[in-house]
């Protein structure tokens, strides 16, 4: 496996590592002892037999044992990858074929700014290359020096397992995520640095250097920086939001909707989901709302739908999931069909949630679950598991002790399961036909 180093920006100093409370901290995440080879353990599906949905068959599959808590799946290179703990507090990145379970590459161990944490794991996509990444949040300098603190990513190509580093300069705590061609690393506010997975170059772009719609009063109020798009990075105010450079909410509302209202609540790769206050005037602007699944690169509209507003008002939005096609898209008690642009909101007559959903599927099934917190309650087996149909937006029980698919894809739904002794089981059932 060919591997490189890109320092963009050097560091001084040693890596303070810190020795206490490391296995107490870390959780029970995976183990090997240094030899490339090694993966952690592996056998069979059938070795542990969950009760899934019936669209699967534990009689196949395959299943990891010991996995770390981070790990992402490749869909056009057909791979899972998932960290393990690697000795001298190091972790080591190794991928198995989603179809058949077979081990794929496995990159070198390295040693994260902070070992006392997993790295987390993401994915991203950019000149039809996809990438797996590594992140981690740490410190250099020692003694009487001032300690910098940097963000610390591990770019690996998805097909190979090629890998170069990149080092960026950060304070304060960092998000990552993926959601356009390159990665973006931001604090929450507008501060934030662009890092492109091909080349390694960052373009870092401060709050001060941000700049607004014309007339958006509420855009400079609680700026954020919430993803990029292929055009630019979006950015949203207390109300209404824009694409640096591109696109501004205003002038791409949903029709119904108060066009000085729009807020995103999650972003996906070429998808934003909004949600909007109707326009006034209307019996249902004092109960409703309005929520939109916009195309990223234009902000046009794709689909709509209408949901009674909470009686309070909550601290985090469901996370939108998307199937591995595009075609669909879910979160908390929302189903959008992307191509037939319908949705529907699943919620009962006082305005209630009715279900919350966990995964969707190419073949047009969502899982999720009634009376469950939220999405990870419902694939930790939280509430009463259900299948949802986009044929007939209707949905069914599963058995109560059914546990859910995090995903599927190459026909392999894969599914989390954590032992008594702490391990993190990794299973793939093919579906069924």
């Amino acid at each position: 496996m060919r591997q490189r180093i890109v320092r963009l920006a050097l560091v001084g100093g040693v890596l303070v590592l810190a020795l206490l409370l490391l296995l107490a901290t870390c959780g029970g995440g995976g183990e090997d002892d240094g030899e490339p080879g090694k993966p952690a353990a592996k056998s069979p599906g059938p070795a542990t037999r969950l009760t899934v949905p019936p669209a699967y068959t534990t009689s196949g599959g395959w299943q990891v044992v010991g996995a770390g808590p981070a790990w992402a799946v490749s869909h056009p290179a057909g791979r899972l990858a998932y960290l393990v703990r690697a000795p001298e507090q190091r972790y080591r990145l190794r991928t198995v074929d989603l179809e058949t379970g077979r081990d794929g590459w496995s990159g070198e161990a390295w040693r994260p700014p902070d070992p006392l944490h997993f790295p987390k794991l993401l994915t991203v996509t950019k000149e039809d290359r996809q990438f797996f990444v590594t992140w981690s949040y740490g410190k250099v300098g020692d003694g009487p020096a001032p300690v910098e603190t940097f963000v610390s990513l591990d770019v690996y190509d998805a097909a190979d397992g090629e890998r170069h580093r990149v080092e960026v300069p950060w304070s304060g705590v960092p998000t990552v995520t993926a959601t356009g061609p390159d990665l973006v690393i931001s604090d929450g506010g507008a501060d934030s640095a662009v890092v492109d997975p091909v080349t390694g170059e960052v373009a870092e772009t401060a709050a001060s250097e941000v700049t607004y719609p014309k007339g958006c009063t509420a855009c400079g109020q609680l700026t954020e920086v919430r993803g990029q798009t292929a055009q630019g990075l979006l950015l949203s105010g207390a109300r209404e939001f824009w694409v640096r450079g591109g696109w501004f909410s205003r002038k791409v509302a949903p029709e119904g909707a108060d066009p000085l209202s729009g807020v995103p609540t999650s972003v996906s790769p070429g998808l934003v989901l909004a949600k909007w206050q109707l326009a006034g005037g209307t019996e249902r602007a004092a109960t409703h709302e309005l929520w939109t699944v916009h195309d990223a690169v234009s902000g046009k509209p794709a689909v709509s739908v209408e949901c009674h507003r909470p009686a309070i008002a909550p601290g985090r939005h469901p996370q939108a999931v998307v199937s591995p096609s595009g075609s669909y898209l879910v979160a908390g008690n929302l189903a959008f069909d992307l191509e037939a642009k319908d949705g529907f909101c699943f919620e009962d007559e006082s305005g209630a949630p009715q279900l919350t959903f966990a995964s969707v599927t190419d073949g047009g099934t969502a899982y999720g679950a009634r009376n469950a917190r939220d999405a990870a309650d419902a694939l930790e087996g939280g509430g009463d598991p259900v299948a949802m149909s986009f044929t007939t937006w209707s949905f069914d029980p599963l058995s109560p002790d059914t546990r859910l698919p995090d995903l599927e894809s190459s026909g392999i739904g894969v599914f989390r399961w954590t032992d008594r002794r702490d391990r993190v089981h990794l299973l793939g059932y093919p579906r069924v036909g």
